[in-house]
């Protein structure tokens, strides 16, 4: 009698109402936790889902209150449905891990939702192997199969196991990454910056060691990872010598906070804000909404004129020539007048006009004045207060002068 025939006849058995019953109330039991343990919770859990019964946490407690049921019926009867119901529960606890923690790392992510899939099909076809019996063979099949490369001998069971436990531990890591950033990151670190290059930094190590656990589990000799890391030490060193130094830079701008997300900076001539620091480039988005990537070493090695001032000001001044015959005195107060009237001028502090320089060719003044928020652009603020003093000195009847060898008017 083959495992299908075995299984059908059980299956038959009336004893089988016992398990079903004690299925029921395991699975009762496990939705009732939930629900009590989840009760007031909003948002996205690993734990609970969305609606406390999708997440981890339900296929858990069912898998391990029935498999203490199964551990109970086995010595008195013979337990099919649970032998069922353990791998089913088994494959739907890897599925929701997985899926839950794909999606709360990678949230709007297509690839994401693609490898929920396939792991899905990986697990339920796993689960019918394990049901049906034919695990055993499957697996001695594929350990039949040999790769040979030089005078290592691997098989296709192996390069299997390395995947699947090389994936659970990403995973995990990823889950546990995540928790910390939210958890301890959140609440400890208030600066954006500073927790974006601590989280990416926790990430990257936790992935590491885990890599180091899986390997080491699966018996890969490390020490080969030893020679494998000169060899790229010594890489890095010379043929991705500019690729590191952007790496440097970027956990040196994030780590020194010199320059935060929101800052409008200038950078080689671009002015933008700064929409976002990764650890190779930065992102400046100007205001006609051109996004210029940044390489994080030129941050480092050239001036940056970081313009987000700590009261959201910043200092402006436009030129005007005027005729000789012009009152110095009453052109000061017409020009102060007509700057306080442009839009986006501050009273305080008040502009100030300085008499430059006087040529046989007229006299030359500096109006400096004060805007707010510099992230909006400059050129608006000079030119409405171009205009003012435009229409303020045609008014008075002023006669504009003629700069040596340049335009009337320059700002």
């Amino acid at each position: 009698m083959n495992d299908w025939q075995e299984l059908w006849l059980d299956l038959q058995s009336p004893a089988i109402a016992l398990e079903l019953v004690g299925l029921m109330a395991c699975l009762v039991l496990a939705g009732w936790v939930c629900h009590a343990l989840g009760r007031g919770f909003v948002g996205h859990s690993i734990w609970f889902g969305r609606r406390t019964v999708d997440g981890v946490l339900f296929p858990s407690l069912s898998l391990v209150l029935t498999y203490a049921l199964k551990l109970g019926l086995l010595k008195i009867q013979h337990v099919p449905v649970l032998k069922v119901a353990v791998p089913v529960l088994v494959s739907l606890l890897v599925i929701r891990l997985i899926a839950r923690v794909l999606a709360l790392v990678f949230p709007n992510s297509n690839g994401a939702r693609v490898m929920e899939r396939v792991v899905s099909w990986m697990a339920w076809g796993l689960a019918v192997l394990w049901i049906t019996g034919w695990m055993a063979p499957v697996l001695d099949e594929l350990e039949s199969i040999q790769i040979n490369w030089g005078k290592t001998h691997i098989t296709l069971l192996h390069v299997l196991q390395v995947v699947i436990t090389s994936s659970l531990v990403l995973v995990v890591t990823l889950w546990i990454s995540a928790a910390l950033e939210d958890r301890v990151l959140r609440r400890a670190v208030a600066d954006l910056s500073m927790r974006r290059v601590l989280a990416n930094a926790m990430r990257a190590l936790l992935l590491f060691i885990g890599a180091l656990f899986a390997l080491s589990t699966l018996g890969v000799d490390l020490t080969a990872l030893s020679v494998l890391g000169g060899a790229l030490g010594v890489g890095l060193g010379f043929g991705l010598q500019k690729l590191a130094a952007n790496y440097v830079s970027g956990f040196v701008i994030l780590l020194e906070r010199s320059l935060r997300i929101g800052d409008y900076v200038r950078v080689d001539g671009f002015e933008g804000t700064v929409s976002d620091i990764k650890t190779r480039y930065t992102l400046l988005r100007a205001n006609n909404g051109i996004e210029s990537v940044v390489p994080n070493e030129l941050l480092l090695t050239q001036r940056v004129d970081n313009l987000s001032l700590e009261n959201s000001r910043m200092l402006l001044h436009c030129n005007f020539w005027v005729g000789l015959d012009a009152d110095p005195l009453q052109v000061q107060t017409l020009l102060n007048q007509a700057a306080l009237s442009a839009p986006r001028v501050l009273a305080d502090p008040p502009p100030l006009c300085l008499l430059s320089e006087v040529t046989p060719q007229g006299l030359h003044f500096s109006l400096n004045f004060w805007m707010d928020d510099p992230s909006s652009g400059q050129a608006p603020v000079r030119s409405g207060v171009n205009m003012a003093v435009l229409s303020v000195l045609r008014d008075a009847g002023i006669d504009l002068g003629q700069a040596p060898h340049e335009v009337v008017m320059r700002t």
